[in-house]
């Protein structure tokens, strides 16, 4: 069952065709990669299915319900969270508050019972700072809850921004290049990090450079050049797409780019084949 459906999504600004008719499903509890070159208009696909940006036509079908056009803390009300490419964390913050920040569309207490402390406004405080204290040791950053997120390093702030979307307890959570700026070891944490979400049933969609990364946690990959969709498939479907290889190493020749591939050594961050699968030495 398709718990996201994006049906002939568009957006132009100004005389830049940014997203073309782009449609694709993310089945319930599925983790999907959406990959493509620099400009190829996965992150307007992501500003279109959040709310950020409105398309000039097509249709965003969240849980069989319309939710395109909506503004950002609607989506979020509906049970869409993100993080953004670009990190976006209240530097002069506490850890935990930048959590809290993310829980805030899920209060129900209103301004007088804010005002007046009720009991019923006390609990619920109680209640969300609870949830952010747990989403911070679900992220591994439970000891740095007191630490103003601006002394956090750049790894720790990608988990940070992780926490502040779940603890708005979405259905789908939308990570744009969450593996952005990570090492090695980082990037291995947060693909089980992304797994362990997965196993809570929440259903993950993400933007990713590194393919090998995508490769690797995905079950489904999405690939758009231009704006328009190219290929969707399984990761061992989509790396050995015609259209795919032309698309990341600017050639129309398979075989020529297969063994450009083999060549420079760059199948992991390529994505296009393994070695083995084309015999490369």
């Amino acid at each position: 069952m398709s718990l996201l459906s994006v049906k002939g999504l568009a957006k132009r600004f100004g005389g830049v065709r940014a997203v073309d008719g782009v449609s694709f499903d993310v089945a319930e509890g599925a983790v999907v990669g959406l990959i493509g070159p620099n400009g190829a208009g996965k992150t307007t696909v992501f500003n279109l299915v959040t709310g950020n940006v409105r398309p000039d036509r097509g249709t965003v079908l969240f849980d069989g319900h319309d939710v395109t056009g909506l503004a950002p803390h609607r989506i979020v009300e509906r049970g869409i969270a993100r993080t953004f490419q670009g990190i976006r964390l209240f530097g002069s913050l506490s850890v935990l508050d930048n959590v809290l920040a993310g829980a805030d569309v899920r209060m129900r207490s209103g301004l007088l019972a804010s005002i007046f402390g009720t009991g019923a406004q006390r609990r619920e405080e109680r209640e969300t700072r609870e949830a952010g204290l747990a989403e911070l040791d679900f992220v591994a950053l439970g000891g740095r809850a007191a630490a103003a997120a601006s002394s956090l390093a750049h790894g720790e702030r990608r988990r940070l921004e992780i926490a502040r979307a779940l603890v708005s307890r979405p259905r789908l959570v939308v990570l744009d290049e969450p593996a952005g700026g990570l090492n090695e070891s980082e990037t291995a944490e947060l693909a089980a990090l992304v797994r362990r979400i997965r196993s809570r049933g929440v259903t993950v969609l993400l933007i990713e450079h590194d393919v090998g990364f995508v490769m690797d946690i995905c079950e489904t990959l999405v690939v758009l050049e231009d704006g328009r969709k190219i290929a969707e498939g399984p990761p061992a479907e989509v790396r050995l797409d015609r259209r795919v290889v032309e698309a990341y190493l600017g050639t129309d020749d398979l075989v020529d780019a297969v063994e450009t591939v083999c060549a420079v050594g760059a199948v992991d961050a390529v994505g296009a084949v393994d070695a083995g699968d084309r015999g490369c030495a």
